[in-house]
């Protein structure tokens, strides 16, 4: 066999005709492949299963904790003063004081950031775990004429498989024979609706996916008939194993935040160095030598430390929890906690229709007979709603027509309607489902009807035929007279003299063809071409509408028909009308889209569902206009990267799209600076769902394998439930920027002050040890700003544009207010270290430590931090007019933490520990009037900007 005849990349399948495939891969449709030829080709292409590429390991994981800037210049801190704790171990007993606590209690905190960034991150992908999950373990193939099992993964192109209803299809092939082959493509298409297949056809080059009605793909399901299949392609060549790679090859890029918080710790790490380099420099000039170096790097240790926000890693780690906490209870579980910030930004959402912008249930819209168009009113699967002709509700029995034609839903259909702890549901074929609602809508019970009209012969749909019929009998009794006739005139008028009825549905044009009269009132007639022209007509306005179309017609018989008949049988029927369905939206969708677009928010629809059906529903939504673009698979296969980036921002309707089209159009609006949310539900959204800046899947519809690329997963498939969870977005990110604001500016201050000691009181020591730091930067920044991390929304969160992600975190204001309430911090705090300093010089006595200035220093600082954290809850309202009591978490962390400040203070023990003196009444008295001037000074600030017309967001 040469090598020319096997398959490769560029092989279009479906447009071959069988022969050829065959020829191309050497095997015979009757035979299959022989042993020794299945292990050479084994060889070849390798198992029929999907390949892994290696990740990072867990070690790898771990080690890229330590590398953030902020945690490495922690490490250097702890191992330069335990250095230096090393050198002075002997003097710190002596004094009473433990060694090495600042350098352990620096470390860990270094490894508590860490493993929260482990935890974060450590997540292993399961997506194409989940994938496998998709592949039959067990075929049944055809080889050296013998019908054997064998595993999927010894599957190779040029088998010969033979497939069943209820097999889940374990490679990609080409139809050689079929017989009623119904496959259920949702979990690779994303479309509810089984797919009837079609053998011995071949197709033009550029069908999509969804219409590639000769081809079965791997991970799909038979859900009705058989068929002889050609395996085309194993493994990483099939769709699914396309997706696959496609799912690989998408690199996570850091999230805002991220992107923020390291551009934070660069500036604060390059601050904080610049800081220490001068007061060194300036040490060291001023002293003429290196006498006091040690004394500077306590100085540079503790400036180190304070610039550092050591609790914002687990601040910000809870905050998101927090938020995580509030979307569950909107009914949206967030998988990666980073994307509760990340919905913030978002710009434009790209969802796909089926389940998430609609119900995901046929659902009829519309009905025409030869007379009368009527709509029908209702959802889901309920039965119940109106008909109405001209926007007026009518009484079914004032439309024999439109009766017989709900009878002929009832009876000509497999499906179950049935209700289950309240909910209706369909057994079988969504599109029958929509049948027997709209018949009971009606009053016309499947039951019921069965019982007076029992089924005892059909027609079974087929793809060629595309149509089913049903032959209901009529019981005789001993008068020769039908008990149903002689109360139904309606079945009377039906029967004419004869004891079976046919009922038809399928295609409206082939089963038109075969009709010669209509039923119109009591009676049949003859069928004119003006009539038929018009029902054409009819039915092209419902497709126009997006609907899907089914016509119904009947045929009385005297006798069964006979088994095989169809052909003849299937003439000269009676035409009742036609039935126009639609996978209705979800009601609070609209609504959805509105919020959507007041908040800045362009949601675009990519669905593989027919053109004219999308567009309807995307106009329906007000996702798009009339008139506005579609854009099909076809047309956007035949487009480069570079004229779909010029497109994209043009299109808000994405029609018969392939799994690599959806990654396109995420790529072409991300290009576009786009910050992009994708919603799926199939194997076939999963790349995209990856790629997005937010991939969001279902969580009733969902498969496993887009829920695992996902980020978040809606727990009721429902679109608004995205709206909400943005609005909870912006809300996080708003609070994460007020903590952000209340911790660095205290930190300024602190560095500040630090750097100040040195220069005014040169003999005064350094006025706080990096253990005092580490408790303010924990403890009483910490509680405070977990608190502010609860603020309720502003009124406005969505009617204001999203955030940018390209934003710096210092923007609208915010690195100018920590600059100015830093310097005003520092200030405050240093008059009162320079007041406190030669206070304690002349007041001494017994018991009274000359050190403790430091702790009116330690103290200030903290309690100012609590006037901060209430003022700073509103950036223009002043305190006294906002309700204290919305947000009680502030008042009882100011309250926490003051409780905790004193504690240090007084009791011994933890006086011991961190260093601290007692302080009298006065003294403390003292540090409450100079930390309530930061509160003041706040509170002035917005009066101030109040009067000048420019309230600020920052």
């Amino acid at each position: 066999m040469s090598a020319h005849s096997l398959p490769d990349s560029i092989v279009v399948w479906h447009s071959l005709e069988v022969d050829s495939a065959l020829e191309r891969l050497a095997t015979n449709a009757e035979t299959g492949l022989s042993h020794q030829e299945v292990q050479r080709r084994l060889q070849e292409y390798g198992p029929n299963e999907l390949q892994e590429t290696r990740g990072r390991s867990t070690l790898d994981i771990l080690v890229d904790q330590f590398k953030n800037v902020m945690l490495l210049m922690l490490i250097a801190v702890a191992i330069v003063s335990g250095v230096l704790d090393l050198l002075n171990w002997q003097q710190k007993l002596a004094k009473g004081e433990l060694p090495f606590k600042d350098t352990i209690a620096i470390l860990a905190i270094v490894i508590l950031n860490g493993i929260l960034g482990y935890v974060q991150e450590s997540r292993a992908e399961k997506a194409l775990a989940a994938l496998k999950k998709l592949a039959s373990p067990i075929v049944r193939v055809l080889r050296e004429s013998q019908l054997l099992e064998v595993a999927a993964k010894e599957l190779v192109p040029g088998d010969v498989m033979l497939l069943e209803a209820g097999v889940h299809i374990a490679a990609d092939g080409l139809l050689l024979e079929q017989s009623n082959l119904q496959v259920r493509e949702s979990a690779l298409t994303g479309e509810a609706h089984p797919v009837n297949k079609q053998a011995s056809i071949h197709l033009p080059e550029d069908t999509g996916i969804g219409d590639r009605v000769n081809l079965v793909f791997q991970g799909t399901e038979v859900i009705q008939g058989r068929a002889k299949v050609l395996v085309t392609n194993t493994g990483m060549k099939t769709e699914l194993g396309q997706i696959a790679a496609m799912l690989q090859s998408v690199e996570n890029e850091p999230t805002p935040l991220q992107q923020r918080m390291d551009q934070l710790g660069k500036v604060l790490v390059t601050g904080s160095l610049v800081l220490v380099a001068i007061v060194v420099v300036g040490g060291i000039i001023r002293t003429g030598g290196f006498s006091e170096l040690q004394e500077l790097l306590e100085v540079s240790l503790s400036m180190a430390v304070a610039v550092v926000p050591e609790g914002l890693p687990a601040v910000i780690t809870v905050a998101l929890a927090l938020g995580t906490q509030r979307m569950v209870r909107r009914n949206a579980l967030i998988r990666k906690l980073p994307a509760v910030e990340t919905l913030g930004s978002v710009s434009t959402i790209c969802s796909d229709k089926t389940g998430t912008l609609t119900q995901n249930k046929m659902v009829v819209q519309s009905i025409s007979t030869l007379n009368c168009q009527f709509s029908v009113t209702g959802n889901g699967y309920n039965p119940i709603g109106e008909f109405q002709f001209q926007c007026r509700k009518v009484q079914l029995h004032d439309y024999s027509e439109l009766q017989a034609l709900l009878i002929a839903c009832a009876l000509c259909n497999d499906s179950v309607l049935q209700q289950e702890k309240g909910e209706w549901k369909i057994l079988g074929d969504p599109t029958e489902g929509a049948l027997l609602t709209l018949a009971a809508k009606g009053g016309i019970e499947q039951d019921q009807w069965q019982s007076k009209l029992p089924r005892v012969s059909e027609f079974p749909f087929s793809s060629e035929r595309k149509r089913m019929s049903v032959v209901c009998q009529v019981e005789q009794v001993e008068t020769g007279v039908s008990p149903l006739t002689a109360v139904d005139p309606l079945i009377s008028n039906l029967l004419k003299s004869e004891s079976y009825l046919m009922f038809t549905k399928g295609s409206p044009e082939l089963t038109l063809a075969r009709c010669t009269h209509i039923y119109i009132g009591t009676g049949t007639i003859p069928l004119n071409e003006q009539q038929r022209q018009s029902i054409l007509s009819q039915n092209d306005q419902m497709a126009g509408n997006g609907l899907r179309v089914l016509g119904f017609a009947y045929k009385p018989f005297s006798d069964i028909p006979p088994e095989g008949s169809d052909e003849t049988s299937e003439q000269q029927l009676v035409w009742l009308g036609l039935v126009g369905m639609l996978d209705a939206p979800r009601p609070e969708v609209r609504a959805a889209v509105q919020e959507c677009r007041d908040a800045g928010i362009r949601p675009v629809m990519i669905t593989g569902d027919h053109q004219l059906t999308a567009q309807a529903i995307a106009i329906d939504l007000g996702i798009a206009k009339v008139g506005d673009r579609v854009l099909t698979g076809s047309e956007l296969q035949r487009m480069s990267d570079q004229e779909l980036e010029e497109n994209v921002d043009l299109v808000n309707i994405y029609a018969r799209v392939a799994p690599e089209h959806k990654l396109r159009i995420v790529q072409a609006l991300q290009r576009r600076g786009r910050f992009v949310a994708m919603t799926g539900d199939g194997v076939n959204d999963a790349p995209a769902l990856k790629q997005a800046d937010i991939g969001i899947a279902m969580g009733i519809t969902g498969t496993d394998v887009s829920k695992e690329a996902s980020d978040m997963v809606l727990l009721d498939d429902n679109f608004a439930t995205i709206v909400a969870a943005t609005k909870e977005g912006r809300v996080v990110y708003t609070n994460i920027r007020r903590f952000i604001k209340y911790i660095l500016g205290s930190n300024i201050g602190e560095v500040l002050t630090i750097a100040a000691a040195p220069i005014l009181l040169p003999m005064g020591g350094v006025p706080l040890t990096p253990l005092q730091i580490l408790w303010m930067n924990l403890v009483t920044d910490g509680l405070p700003a977990l608190a502010l991390a609860l603020e309720p929304p502003e009124p406005d969160v969505m009617k204001r544009p999203p955030f940018s992600p390209r934003e710096s975190i210092f923007s609208k204001g915010l690195g100018s207010y920590i600059i100015r309430i830093g310097i005003v911090f520092a200030i405050i705090t240093i008059i009162l270290m320079e007041w406190a300093y030669h206070h304690v010089q002349i007041v001494k006595g017994p018991g009274l430590d000359p050190d403790r200035w430091k702790t009116m220093v330690f103290t200030a600082l903290c309690i100012a931090q609590m006037g901060h954290a209430l003022a700073i809850r509103s950036n223009t309202q002043l305190t006294i007019q906002m309700n204290p009591f919305s947000n009680l978490f502030v008042l009882g962390s100011v309250l926490l933490t003051t409780i905790l400040q004193l504690m240090l203070v007084y009791i011994p023990p933890l006086r011991t520990f961190f260093g601290t003196h007692w302080l009298s009444p006065t003294e403390l008295a003292i540090c409450f009037g100079f930390s309530a001037l930061m509160f003041v000074w706040i509170e002035l600030e917005k009066l101030f900007l109040r009067l000048i017309g420019k309230g600020h967001r920052a």
